[in-house]
This record gives C-alpha cells, sequence and structure tokens, in this order.
C-alpha cells in the first residue's frame, strides 16, 4: 500500500501523522511511503530523518493526495484537504465529525472511506486512540487554566496552589475519565483543592481509591453542577460521549452567576463544548472573554505540546495503520469490531451513529457497509 504523509494546516499545529519510526515500521512491511515535505519540522523531525528510513519526500499536499492510497493525519481534513480526498481512499485521522456538519458532507461527498481515531474501542470499554491526547489535554487544562487565571491574562489573579496564610484555588473537574483524571492529577501537583463530578458511581470510587479523600467526588447532577461551579476559580469541561457531540452542561446563565476573573477551560470543545457559551478557538487567540469569565477553548490543545504529542499519538495508532496496509481496510476492520467502531464514512455513507443521529444523516452499520 502506498502511506501518505501530508503536513497538518490548522492554526499552531505542528502534530505530524507518522514520526520516521512509524514510517520505518510500515517500510518494513513491506509498504511505500510518501512525506510532504517539512511535515514534522515543526517537531525536530526534518526530510532527512524520513529519507533516511526509506520515506519519499514530495513537495505538496496535492501530491500527497493524489497519489496516496491511505492518507494518515492528525487533524480533521480542512475543507481545501477535503476537496483532495477521491473515491475509495482511506482517510485515517481524528475527525470529531458530530458537531462538523460541513466536514462531514465534504467527506460523504467524496467517496473516501474515512476511519476517526476518536471512536476505535478496546475490549474494556475505552477509547485507545483517543486516550494519549486525552492524558496531554488534561494535563495542558490545568497548566492553561492556572496561567488564564492570572491577571494580566483577564483572570483573577489568582493562584492555583495558594501559599501558606491563602487557600489554594477551587478547581472543579465536569467528568472523572482519562482528560478529568489527568487534570485531578495536575492541579493536586499544584497544591490546588479538587472536585470531580461525575455520573458514574464506579467511576467516582474509583478516583476516591486513586487519590485518597484529598480530592472532593460528587455525583454530577444539575444541583450539583450549579453548586460547585459558581464557587470554582477553575472548571475544567472534561466530558465525553464518544462521537456525539458533547451535552452542554453548563448554562449561559450559571456562566454569569460565576465569580468575575473565573476560567473555563473546555477541553470537550473538538465535540462541540460543553459550556453553552464555548465557541472554538486557536493556539493564536486561545481565549475570550463572556460575563467577566475567561474561555478557554482551544480546538487542538495537544498541538501546544506537539513533541510529546506526535510520539504519544503514533505509540497508539501504528499497530492499527499497519493493520490497514497489511490486510486491506476492510478485512482489517471486520478482523476486529473494535477497529470496526472507528469506520465513520464509507463510500458516501455514514457508519457511525451517533454522528447519523446528530446531524440527519441516514445511518448505514459499518459492518453492513463493508459488506
Amino acid at each position: 500500500m502506498l502511506i501518505g504523509v501530508p503536513k497538518e494546516i490548522k492554526n499552531h499545529e505542528y502534530r505530524v501523522g507518522m514520526t520516521p519510526t512509524a514510517v520505518r515500521e510500515l517500510i518494513h512491511h513491506g509498504h511505500n511511503v510518501i512525506v510532504e515535505t517539512n511535515a514534522g519540522s515543526g517537531i525536530g523531525l526534518d526530510d532527512q530523518a524520513y529519507e533516511a528510513v526509506g520515506a519519499t519526500v514530495l513537495g505538496s499536499a496535492a501530491e500527497i493526495f493524489e497519489k496516496a492510497d491511505m492518507i494518515v493525519k492528525v487533524k480533521e481534513p480542512q475543507p481545501g484537504e477535503c476537496k483532495m480526498l477521491r473515491e475509495g481512499q482511506i482517510l485515517f485521522t481524528y475527525l470529531h465529525l458530530a458537531p462538523d456538519p460541513e466536514q462531514t458532507r465534504m467527506l460523504v461527498e467524496s467517496g473516501c472511506i474515512a476511519i476517526a481515531y476518536e471512536t476505535v474501542t478496546d475490549r474494556k470499554g475505552g477509547l485507545p486512540l483517543l486516550a494519549p491526547m486525552s492524558e496531554v489535554a488534561g494535563r495542558m487544562s490545568i497548566q492553561a487554566g492556572a496561567n488564564c487565571l492570572e491577571k494580566a491574562h483577564g483572570g483573577a489573579g489568582v493562584l492555583l496552589g495558594g501559599v501558606p496564610g491563602v487557600a489554594p484555588a477551587e478547581v472543579v473537574i465536569i467528568g472523572g475519565g482519562v482528560v478529568g483524571t489527568n487534570a485531578a492529577m495536575m492541579a493536586f501537583g499544584l497544591g490546588a483543592h479538587v472536585t470531580v463530578l461525575d455520573r458514574s458511581i464506579d467511576r467516582l470510587r474509583e478516583l476516591d481509591s486513586e487519590f485518597g479523600n484529598q480530592l472532593n467526588t460528587i455525583y454530577s447532577t444539575v444541583h450539583a453542577l450549579e453548586e460547585y461551579v459558581l464557587n470554582a476559580d477553575l472548571v475544567v469541561g472534561a466530558v465525553l460521549v464518544p462521537g456525539a457531540a458533547a451535552p452542554k452542561l453548563v448554562s449561559a446563565e450559571m456562566i454569569k452567576s460565576m465569580r468575575p476573573g473565573s476560567v473555563i477551560v473546555d477541553v470537550a470543545i473538538d465535540q462541540g463544548g460543553c459550556f453553552e457559551t464555548s465557541h472554538a478557538t486557536t493556539h493564536a487567540e486561545p481565549t475570550y472573554v463572556v460575563d467577566d469569565v475567561v474561555h478557554y477553548c482551544v480546538a487542538n490543545m495537544p498541538g501546544g505540546v506537539a513533541h510529546t504529542s506526535t510520539f504519544a499519538l503514533n505509540n497508539a495508532t501504528l499497530p492499527f495503520t499497519t493493520a490497514l496496509a497489511d490486510k486491506g481496510y476492510a478485512q482489517a476492520l471486520l478482523d476486529d469490531p473494535h477497529f470496526l467502531e472507528g469506520l465513520n464514512v464509507h463510500a458516501g455513507n455514514v457508519t457511525y451513529k451517533a454522528v447519523a443521529d446528530d446531524l440527519g444523516y441516514a445511518y448505514q452499520p459499518a459492518k453492513e457497509a463493508l459488506g
């Protein structure tokens, strides 16, 4: 199979779909890899590093999309990239289709086979290709929130850990999954007082066992959300409904009632965000203010630490990329029901139910689409 790796073009996105190590593995399996020039330069992976392991470096994304049987990326294809996709071509990347009707329409019209990292599952019900970036985003959410709390960045001038004689900040994390757990760990490390809200008693028990009684674990209800959000200095939105648009758990009225200078970090923004006042921002302009509350809603947070994120992502995606190349996409997906969950669009049909339901498409089950 001929595998193509284009340079990412989203704002301040320096990650790359495949590292030279991953490329070498695919070439070892008998495949060919073409890489757009400077695709990895943002994290110190120059063209020579790719050529040294056997890749061919090409001068433009257009050449990559024209030639490759499979495109391996990090972020969802931008409109110009969607236009270059063709019928039968495999696209393997993060998609986040539910809050993005335009991208979904273009993928459907292209006739491509679009497999989303974020909906591939595992035997334990986890999301193995989303987890590495969730770990990164969870940890980054506290760094970003601490920065936004500084007065110069619009915050209330609160230090997360406080100092002797001054209380630490109140950090509230909505969702106790991978993002929430990593956010809690970082917030603890900085000395904040941390509350996690979740609707799974089992997950709250696990968090209590992991962190001890220093962590405040609360069953999430409308009343609990209101009580804790309104008294928070920093709120991290860490909820996820796999493949579907994130629920709007914090209303505009609640935002209006928060303390001036408080901060929200909406990690769920890739799936539309879990705060009613959220809209996607970029690393170039990461924040905005609504009712004196600082909103940090960067849609590709892990891109800010692109070196760490790229290698963490490649560790997770490489076995799946290899399976697609070795077996062909249909056999690779049919052999693994968890991998099959990643198929979102196939030859003009939407094959992931949450996306079809959210965007009003007819749903074709993935197994049926593959015949």
